[in-house]
């Protein structure tokens, strides 16, 4: 049966509330052109009439153009009925072949049957939880799994109370930005360069942004000397984009610096679970929990999606944080599915298998890229992404993001990712992204384009 709702107006004959009524859903778009309407004995039923009553009303429209009918198939809307107030959508753009942008795992490698297997699991159980409003701090269960992974894999050590469940790692730096906004501070500390949007996200909110350079050892706690902020934003693991690793010196001296103005680290630890050269390093919190606030995200390991991310707090923050938190979270069945495949280890097996697989094609984009003169990867071999620093400068950038788009090959330049000016060029390789099937040949469309455009 087709459905439509009709509110008739209050005019008689009823044959002619219906006209109306009709009238008035393929004009404002409702029914759109070319859709089929109910068939007249359908929409009798649905509206407690008799059906020679939308016979008659289905004539008239059909006698002024509105509706087309053809024996023995459904009454249509006729060709040339448009809502006088739609807007056609302008077509979006085509997808890429190949798509080489960072920020994205393989979502072919998502863990489908495991997913699915433990959702089941969680509502056979019939836990009330799965179908009730979601603590605005995060659901117990998955709160304990957290804490539980984290101590294992990321050696944070915090309690289920101070776990916060978060959409998502912007909306986790939104709430934060709006707690610091109700704690007193005015700006905000943030690496050069950095993830654009995410800058972007703090300065809506109203946080100044203040930039503190990095180089081949991570960010420079040097950079903070008489900066007015008392908080920064950090990628200890994995600097984003550039790939170092924090060294231990300066991970101290950050620790050190937010004692000292009595302000406040937030460790994006986006991607910490891949490293190719040797363990993962542990992360930064473990070296002053009351200082640094954690940040981790399944957008990474599972899927950009499922809008999963989780913060661990500082008891001391806890308050003010819970009331920054908004009403909107993460849907309850999702949570506890996540709480299901951390517990039971499925949730490792997957971060196992990407790994390999992330590893692998790590290596084979070195070993080409060694075959191009002049292309030099930076950073660690770890996480989802590398940089390929450019002689040529921003204007080498943007002549490969033209070339490479002309051959359906998606790019992203280092360019936006420097506050203000940039003063490198480069190509931020997300050789995650591409599906099993499709990653070798994407990679070869890089090099190939690389050694054509010298």
């Amino acid at each position: 049966m087709t459905e439509l709702h009709l509110d008739l107006p209050p005019i008689r004959p009823l044959r002619v509330a219906i006209e109306q009524a009709l009238r008035e859903a393929i004009h404002t778009g409702r029914i759109t052109t070319g859709s089929a309407v109910p068939s007249t004995r359908e929409l009798a039923a649905a509206l407690g009439v008799s059906r020679g009553t939308v016979v008659h009303a289905y004539d008239q429209l059909i006698a002024e153009g509105w509706l087309t009918a053809r024996q023995g198939a459904p009454t249509i809307v006729a060709r040339g009925q448009v809502a006088e107030s739609a807007v056609s959508p302008a077509p979006p753009p085509p997808r890429p072949r190949w798509d080489l942008r960072p920020g994205h795992p393989d979502t072919s490698l998502f863990p489908a049957r495991a997913w699915t297997s433990a959702q089941r699991a969680v509502l056979d159980r019939g836990e009330p939880d799965a179908h009730e409003y979601p603590d605005r701090l995060g659901q117990r269960d998955l709160r304990v799994a957290l804490a539980e992974h984290l101590a294992r894999s990321r050696r944070v050590l915090c309690p289920p109370e101070r776990i916060v469940v978060c959409p998502g790692f912007g909306s986790a730096l939104v709430t934060l930005a709006t707690m610091f906004r109700a704690l007193g501070h005015r700006a905000i500390g943030m690496e050069d360069p950095c993830f654009h949007l995410h800058r972007q996200l703090l300065e809506r909110v109203g946080l100044r942004v203040r930039p503190v350079p990095v180089d081949d050892h991570g960010v420079d706690p040097a950079g903070l000397v008489g900066v007015p902020v008392r908080a920064l934003v950090v990628t200890p693991a994995h600097q984003n984009p550039l790939g170092a690793t924090l060294t231990p010196g300066r991970r101290r001296q950050l620790v050190e610096w937010a004692r000292r103005v009595d302000g406040y680290l937030v460790e994006d630890d986006y991607d910490g679970e891949y490293r190719f050269d040797r363990r993962p390093v542990g992360a930064l919190h473990a070296l002053d929990p009351s200082r640094v606030i954690y940040a981790g995200t399944a957008s990474k390991t599972l899927s950009p999606g499922l809008r999963l991310a989780w913060l661990a707090v500082p008891a001391r923050l806890m308050d003010a944080l819970a009331a920054a938190v908004p009403l909107g979270t993460v849907p309850s069945l999702d949570q506890l599915t996540l709480a299901e495949i951390l517990r039971d280890g499925r949730f490792a097996r997957h971060v196992r298998r990407g790994h390999a697989e992330y590893q692998r094609r790590h290596r084979r984009l070195v070993r080409l890229l060694a075959t191009v003169p002049g292309a030099r990867l930076t950073g660690i071999a770890a996480g989802l992404h590398a940089v390929l620093r450019l002689a040529g400068g921003p204007a080498r950038e943007r002549e490969l993001l033209a070339a490479a788009a002309e051959r359906s090959l998606a790019l992203s330049g280092l360019e936006p990712y420097w506050h203000g000016l940039p003063r490198a060029g480069g190509l931020v390789i997300g050789y995650s992204r591409p599906p099993v099937a499709d990653a070798d040949a994407a990679i070869d469309q890089l090099v190939d384009l690389l050694h054509s455009t010298r």
